[in-house]
């Protein structure tokens, strides 16, 4: 008998979670994941130091640091605030099986449904992340969800609209801007159903859909705020990228390259994926861009809004580092494909 109590009283010690399972699963998921809050911490340094009146903030290179830097942030935060608050929506008042009921069964049929439908979504990359995360979580196969995270930013309304303000004139623009977003977002979704491995995406993990007797706005209040949080900090991160090529980077180097037809598109390319302008202003500065021959705009505007470094660190907080980067590098490389080629033949 004693040996027996002995035998008891070291289970208890070695599994405690066999005494207590829920309680400290609800201390567990209380916890903050330790990268969202490595990275909440560098976001609130960077505003304190981007805020405070220390002496060297006053040098002009600094001070226009400080500009772009608080200028991307807060024309995002809006559309980030967007997006967060329709996947708390999502979570807590949409049913699980809505979305797997509207889209079609057949994956492949699904991508083009998913690229089209992001035309309804108001909002710039930094709303369709945690909503495409969303998605994945309530069932939707990530490659559609991934055709919709490229085509909500690129071809919604208020962008097309914005797109006709700038280019007065030339609804060719529009047109193409249409065409060659839809079509890559189309095919990186193909791609990913064709290549794409579930090892690469690590999405935040977190309960999603309503519980029996919890309240719905408790559960929208809970997810809003781990989705907002977490894709803040990440947001202000690429936004200080951002701001260090802009300032860093001299004006000479841009009139380098608007000779070459070529060079020029890869270049315009490259240079919206750092200046992570929202959807909703980048035709406007492409406009300004007189310089560079109109296929090169066009690259401008079809990558800036699918890729650029505030969307590619906010893609590494919520879906992983090597999702992020593969398909990053990926997509840069089929929308200049498909800007040129869209571009070569309507403009």
């Amino acid at each position: 008998m004693p040996k027996t109590d002995e035998l008891l009283d070291v289970t208890e010690t070695v599994f405690p979670a066999a005494v207590r399972p829920p309680e400290r699963r609800r201390r567990l998921l209380r916890r903050p994941p330790p990268t969202a809050a490595v990275v909440s911490a560098l976001g609130l340094a960077a505003a304190v130091l981007v805020l405070s009146g220390t002496p060297w903030l006053n040098d002009p290179a600094v001070a226009a640091w400080r500009t772009v830097c608080l200028a991307i942030t807060v024309q995002a935060l809006p559309f980030l605030l967007l997006g967060t608050a329709l996947s708390g929506a999502i979570n807590a008042f949409v049913p699980a099986d809505l979305f797997t009921k509207v889209l079609p069964k057949h994956p492949a049929l699904a991508v083009p449904v998913a690229g089209v439908a992001g035309a309804v979504l108001p909002g710039c990359e930094c709303a369709s992340v945690p909503v495409a995360n969303s998605l994945i979580r309530r069932g939707v196969t990530p490659a559609a969800a991934f055709a919709f995270l490229l085509s909500a930013p690129a071809i919604n309304p208020i962008v097309l609209t914005a797109t006709a303000v700038a280019f007065p004139g030339s609804p060719a623009m529009v047109l193409a801007r249409l065409l060659a977003s839809l079509a890559t977002a189309a095919v990186m979704g193909w791609l990913w159903l064709w290549l794409g491995r579930e090892e690469w995406l690590r999405p935040v993990v977190r309960h999603t859909g309503h519980r029996s007797g919890h309240s719905r706005f408790t559960e929208f209040r809970l997810g809003f705020q781990h989705d907002f949080l977490h894709a803040g900090g990440f947001l202000v991160l690429g936004a200080m990228a951002a701001a260090t090529f802009n300032v860093t980077v001299p004006r000479s180097v841009l009139d380098t390259f608007s000779g070459s037809p070529w060079l020029s598109v890869l270049f315009l390319a490259g240079l919206a994926v750092v200046l992570a302008v929202c959807s909703e202003a980048d035709a406007f500065v492409a406009a300004s861009l007189t310089g560079f021959s109109p296929t090169a705009r066009l690259a401008f505007m079809v990558v800036g809004p699918m890729v650029d470094l505030k969307l590619i660190a906010l893609q590494a907080g919520t879906f992983g580092r090597a999702f992020a980067v593969r398909f990053s590098t990926a997509t840069t490389v089929v929308a200049v494909a498909a800007s040129v080629l869209i571009g070569g033949a309507l403009l």
